[in-house]
């Protein structure tokens, strides 16, 4: 049992990326999805999507719970080369990571971005710059 559900996401989509996978899907979260809508917006990963379940069909076995997932598209180069060259948690759950507004990390220089869980949602560290936020540093990603 996985206790971070946010790197685990992360693990899923770097392996799928090394063997060249076109989408992965993921079990649903609210935090999951917010995290995935900031890497669409900024053309880390297309067309994120919630699938819902079909009633009927999808029900476990043993609890007898309906799960929705996610569903996002991977970016290859013509190279086949994957657009994410890496995507590392921060924060953690056993050791969470906090930046004030002047502190936001810059990944790679500016290439990169880092994700940050402020008080108006999740954003870039450029869109939390700007706004004058601080939070959580969620994940980077180059």
């Amino acid at each position: 049992m996985h206790t971070d559900p946010i790197s685990d996401m992360l693990t899923r989509i770097r392996n799928a990326q090394l063997v060249k996978k076109a989408e992965v899907v993921l079990p649903y979260s609210k935090l999951k999805l917010a995290v995935l809508k900031v890497l669409e917006r900024e053309n880390w990963v297309k067309e994120v999507s919630i699938i819902k379940p079909d009633l009927k069909i999808k029900k476990s076995k043993e609890s007898g719970i309906k799960f929705e997932q996610l569903k996002l598209g991977l970016i290859y180069d013509a190279d086949g080369e994957g657009k994410i060259k890496s995507i590392q948690r921060v924060s953690k759950p056993g050791k969470r990571v906090y930046a004030a507004k002047d502190k936001l990390p810059k990944v790679l220089n500016g290439w990169g971005m880092a994700i940050i869980s402020t008080s108006q949602g999740l954003m870039t560290d450029n869109e939390a710059r700007k706004k004058g936020l601080g939070g959580e540093v969620v994940c980077e990603i180059y």
